[in-house]
């Protein structure tokens, strides 16, 4: 597996190859911030629309390739204002169903965590559903709870769900 952090024209070239991944990670009951079942179109659209984000900077997406096909993918959200560019938001880490147990999350996490250090970012944050299999992955990977917000978020089918907010300090390189 290689993570390969993508530039504009890149994401728009693999939209579709994410936009399939979403679709089978909300099948699957991932709470990511879409309702089952995903249309394809929509999927897409979302993916495309994040273009904009990666060529100004807010944004930075990787995904994991095994061979050249995308089997996972991990987001980094840049804030825009003066007082807080030391942080950053991991979202939509997200890793195809028959990808998973192979330790792809945890390698797209560490990913996102080096590149924040080296952009100079101290402490990221991100959040998840609560009691969902990625809350082990943060916290075995020194991700701390900052706590549980409750009725937060519908998950896949429709039901609101209470979600976990974590965050951790890197040592700025």
């Amino acid at each position: 597996m290689t993570a390969t952090r993508l530039d504009a024209a890149a994401l728009l070239a693999r939209a579709g190859e994410l936009a399939a991944l979403l679709a089978d990670t909300v099948a699957d009951g991932a709470s990511v911030g879409f309702l089952a079942p995903l249309d394809r179109t929509e999927a897409l659209a979302w993916w495309e629309g994040r273009a904009a984000g990666v060529a100004a900077g807010h944004l930075a997406v990787w995904v994991a390739l095994d061979g050249d096909r995308v089997t996972g993918t991990v987001t980094l959200a840049f804030p825009d204002k003066p007082n807080s560019r030391h942080r950053a938001e991991l979202v939509k880490l997200m890793v195809h169903r028959d990808a998973r147990g192979q330790g792809l999350g945890r390698r797209l996490l560490t990913t996102a965590e080096e590149a924040a250090a080296e952009a100079g970012v101290t402490l990221l944050h991100l959040d998840t559903e609560t009691d969902s299999p990625a809350e082990h992955l943060y916290r075995t990977a020194g991700w701390t709870r900052a706590g549980i917000i409750p009725d937060y978020a519908a998950d896949p089918a429709g039901v609101l769900r209470p979600t976990t907010l974590y965050y951790k300090h890197l040592a700025a390189r």
